[in-house]
């Protein structure tokens, strides 16, 4: 994992003219990349890499060239099957120069072509330079797990891992894209190929692009989530058990290949499902020396605490906890925004911010991360909500759906109730996301002048989001819009990458291994969601390795102190009343003063009566504040407050 930047100049101008340029752009990095920054400018071509040494320590440096001297590459991830390619491409007379698990994609290049990405096995974004053909290509892993971002600022196309280091160009002026902020407040992800800024796309996961001398990109999808047409019942008894042998098998070697570094390799554990079932597959992989990280907070219903200690007794793990308070959490928030670069719904990415700092702090680079699970396995009470309506459709008068309701959002009002159960629509890929886009209306009532036109010319397009096949079944289309909004917009990056790279760690994630993967998208529905059990199979298979309370125990969504950690008694903190006083509210055009105005005393003065809603709303309009002052007013972070 690391950090990558660099141009292409499709009139040809020579890189090298403005090489300090490169150096600015790798240097926006650093954090990323803390063990090295080097560049190269060959031809009309610059690439830079900010490194995160794991693998190769001694000769792993980029950018790395092929011993022709035609192809010059920086990589950003992991290539997993590395060992694989490499002993295949050296039967085949292949050599190599180092010992980085990256070098292996320029031979598969100049053997597939543009298929190379096919025989990769990992999570990376990579700008591949073609001398020959005199062509720039840009990827991206299947799932989107490492970003990449690209601009263009006159003739020449800009890329790196991170908008900030795009700004390293003066030509590019960075302002909020104000159609984006809209979406975020709908889905939480930004406008799909988009980002927070204007002008700043960022590649698709599971995609190519090309860019040549005189030409526009031309993108490219490679892979996409491999949903299948699967009846609705359950397979026989024997069909099951070779299924969950197949998902043992699958997962566990894709936990032996993300195990591989030179150096130590760790775990999050949140106490739950997914990050215990990967630390139980781990542990004796690890030689039983696995050490473990997970979070804990003093507020009552969201500590997991007991549930790690309980499984890392039941291990042997060592198990460290990294204690969150109010006041961290607050005080951190201001660089969790400059790192995340899009607005934050909650404030749950700021404590996975402060995990990855307590986790490098103890000497610990790579960890294994349980994300991607509930997308894959459908997970999320969302999922079986949509379930629900559509069951209410069907039967609209069956005396259970009121009950089934009440057990899964129990904190409902009869209101709320009533309006979840009605409107259902099956068929919409958008429809598991139904109850998080109508919390998100609440901030788009305080919308200013700039963020209604952007509205009203760029509404919501659900058929945009939507590349599923209507052969599918329903569930399958609601994990895949999940997959292309929250999962890849949200989770795996401002949640994700953004939070674990500010402080040089990387995450690995074995339930987005292609493997693993293509197995779970082609399980019939039956076998993940069945009334308001999830995740069916991956628990029977967590059962024989864990204890059954805890392969059976409901999800605890991950949830940390929403809005009450913005204020002190009533009063809120100064840097949160600076960015949200009128005058400034006013001039950045997005919100209506006096709506935010309302919302802070509301959150102030009646924390006990907020509601989801209330809380999205606060922490959704003061980073898109703070995103302001960081980018488009140029001011720097500080802990805890802001400063010209």
């Amino acid at each position: 994992m690391c950090g990558i930047a660099g141009w292409f100049s499709t009139q040809g101008e020579p890189a090298a003219t403005h090489e300090p340029r490169l150096l600015a752009m790798v240097a926006a990095l650093a954090h990323r990349g803390p063990d090295g920054r080097h560049g190269l400018c060959t031809g009309p071509t610059a690439l830079g890499h900010a490194r995160l040494a794991i693998v190769g320590l001694d000769n792993g440096r980029q950018p790395l060239s092929s011993p022709c001297g035609r192809l010059h590459l920086v990589c950003n991830g992991e290539i997993y099957n590395h060992h694989e390619l490499r002993n295949r491409l050296r039967a085949q007379g292949e050599q190599f120069l180092t010992d980085s698990d990256c070098e292996v994609i320029l031979p598969l290049y100049r053997r597939h072509g543009l298929a190379f990405v096919q025989h990769l096995r990992g999570a990376f974004a990579l700008a591949l330079w073609d001398e020959g053909t005199q062509q720039l290509v840009l990827a991206r892993d299947a799932a989107g797990q490492r970003p990449l971002f690209y601009a263009q600022a006159g003739s020449r196309l800009l890329f790196a891992s991170e908008a900030k280091a795009l700004f390293a160009w003066p030509q590019l002026q960075a302002r909020l894209d104000a159609a984006s902020v809209a979406h975020v407040f709908t889905t939480w992800a930004p406008r799909p190929q988009g980002s927070a800024f204007e002008g700043v796309h960022a590649l698709p996961p599971g995609h190519l692009a090309t860019v040549g001398l005189n030409g526009e990109p031309k993108l490219q999808c490679w892979w996409d989530w491999p949903y299948v047409q699967c009846a609705g019942a359950a397979p026989s008894a024997a069909r099951q058990l070779d299924m969950e042998e197949q998902l043992e098998a699958a997962l566990s070697h894709a936990v032996g290949l993300q195990l591989q570094a030179d150096v130590p390799v760790a775990a999050y554990l949140s106490g739950g499902l997914d990050s215990s079932l990967l630390c139980a597959l781990a542990q004796p992989l690890a030689g039983g020396r696995l050490q473990s990280f997970g979070l804990r907070f003093t507020q009552a219903g969201l500590d997991e605490g007991e549930h790690q200690q309980a499984l890392a007794r039941h291990l042997g793990l060592r198990h460290t906890e990294v204690p969150i308070s109010a006041a961290e959490l607050a005080q951190a928030f201001t660089q969790a925004v400059w790192q995340a670069e899009a607005p934050l719904v909650r404030t749950a990415p700021v404590p996975m911010m402060l995990l990855a700092k307590a986790t490098r702090a103890h000497g610990i680079k790579v960890v294994l991360s349980g994300e991607g699970a509930d997308e894959t396995f459908a997970g999320y009470d969302s999922f079986k909500l949509a379930a629900l309506r559509a069951f209410v459709a069907r039967a609209g008068g069956s005396a259970a759906r009121k009950a089934l309701l009440q057990r899964l959002y129990p904190q409902l009002s009869v209101v709320g109730q009533t309006w979840l159960l009605g409107a259902a629509r099956p068929g919409q890929p958008l429809e598991a996301q139904a109850l998080r886009m109508a919390a998100g209306r609440r901030a788009l009532q305080l919308a200013g002048p700039l963020l209604r036109e952007a509205m009203a010319a760029q509404p919501l397009d659900a058929a945009a989001l939507d590349s599923s096949s209507a052969t599918w079944p329903a569930l399958s289309r609601w994990q895949h819009a999940e997959a292309h909004t929250l999962l890849s917009g949200q989770l795996l990056s401002t949640q994700g990458d953004r939070m674990a790279m500010a402080h040089g760690v990387e995450q690995r994630m074995p339930y987005l291994d292609e493997a693993v993967l293509a197995l779970a998208c082609g399980l019939p529905p039956a076998l993940k969601l069945r009334g308001l059990c999830d995740k069916i199979l991956l628990r029977r298979l967590a059962a024989k390795r864990l204890p059954a309370a805890l392969a059976w125990r409901r999800k605890q969504a991950y949830r940390a102190p929403e809005s009450s950690v913005f204020f002190a008694g009533p009063k809120p903190l100064p840097w949160v009343r600076d960015a949200l006083e009128p005058k400034a509210v006013q001039e950045a055009g997005l919100f209506e003063p006096q709506g935010v105005a309302r919302l802070l005393l509301r959150c102030a003065s009646r924390p006990a009566a907020l509601g989801d809603a209330d809380h999205i709303a606060l922490v959704g309009v003061l980073s898109t504040m703070l995103l302001q002052r960081q980018y488009v007013q140029g001011h720097a972070w500080t802990p805890g407050h802001m400063v010209s």
